[in-house]
């Protein structure tokens, strides 16, 4: 079987695919930062490689001891805020980074298939919705503009040295495996949090706030597709629907037998607030080309999520 490396192995993304990598017998590399590979939890089997992100002539040297047929970037950096703090970390880590990866391939391997885990982010205010892959981008924070930049530079090493290597537009994606900072894993641990007893409010933002929500698996299916295509190219990975943190907050506290509002408070003043024309993807394209299409719907999603949260409360009590 093939080798696969992943930047992000220990991710939501990045675990989910390593996990199926290795089901099918693949021997699966998480790429990790210079000095980190001590401090991270990995899946049983993965092979862990470090390197520094900076130094070109080392990851060829990588490339050539692992000779992986597929190379899937799902790392990202953000911090603070998320897309807004550290601009100059959220540049190199996010776009020029990037083009390195495809610089080493293209100096090593031309046959290792590149993809790239795009965002959304980069249509930032978008002109236009639904949004597909023709829709002109628009960023409006450091981590859209750098997504932009390596969604860029993806097309021109596709384009001008051959290079097998696609973007994934990816939406929003969640799972149970989504990091507390999220919204939606804030909403199903605070549920969690309040059936077993908890009584401190949920104190959130915009509650009308709206995104095109998805499943992580889904859309790491997603991905494999597009490096299992005989044609590189870009494509919109997104349910095309819209649903708002409101949503999210009365399935999660209906699943657990409470109602969302004698929990949740939200701020209207909240200055994340949306402005923007909605942001919801078109995948047509995806769907006509590589057959995919979203499996888990909406609720189901949240309903998932809320179990696991309070499977999750309900094993750390049991140690504590």
């Amino acid at each position: 079987m093939s080798t696969i490396l992943i930047t992000g192995a220990t991710g939501q993304d990045g675990g989910y695919l390593a996990e199926q990598l290795l089901e099918e017998g693949h021997q699966v590399v998480g790429l990790l930062r210079q000095g980190r590979a001590s401090f991270v939890r990995h899946a049983d089997g993965v092979r862990i490689a470090e390197w520094d992100f900076t130094d070109v002539a080392a990851l060829r040297d990588l490339l050539r001891m692992f000779r992986p047929a597929a190379f899937y970037n799902l790392a990202a950096f953000s911090s603070g805020a998320g897309m807004y703090d550290d601009a100059v970390g959220i540049g190199e880590f996010n776009g020029i980074v990037v083009a390195r990866m495809l610089q080493a391939i293209a100096e090593t391997d031309l046959s290792i298939r590149f993809c790239q885990a795009s965002s959304s982010e980069m249509f930032g205010d978008p002109v236009e919705v639904p949004q597909d892959e023709a829709t002109p981008f628009r960023p409006r924070s450091p981590y859209g503009a750098a997504k932009l930049f390596a969604h860029t530079a993806v097309r021109a090493y596709r384009e001008r040295e051959g290079l097998f290597a696609c973007s994934a537009i990816l939406y929003n994606h969640e799972s149970p495996r989504r990091r507390p900072v999220f919204v939606t894993r804030k909403i199903t641990d605070a549920v969690a949090r309040i059936r077993s007893g908890g009584r401190e409010p949920l104190y959130l933002g915009n509650l009308e706030a709206k995104r095109d929500w998805g499943y992580a698996p889904d859309y790491v299916r997603a991905m494999r597709l597009m490096l299992a295509h005989s044609r590189a190219d870009d494509y919109i990975i997104a349910t095309g629907k819209l649903h708002s943190v409101r949503d999210v907050c009365e399935i999660a506290f209906s699943h657990a037998g409470l109602d969302y509002r004698d929990w949740v408070i939200g701020d209207a003043a909240d200055p994340r607030h949306d402005v923007r024309c909605p942001m919801i993807g078109n995948a047509t394209k995806a769907r006509e080309i590589l057959g995919w299409q979203p499996v888990m719907d909406f609720e189901a999603l949240v309903r998932l999520m809320v179990d696991a949260s309070i499977a999750s409360l309900a094993s750390k009590d049991s140690m504590s």
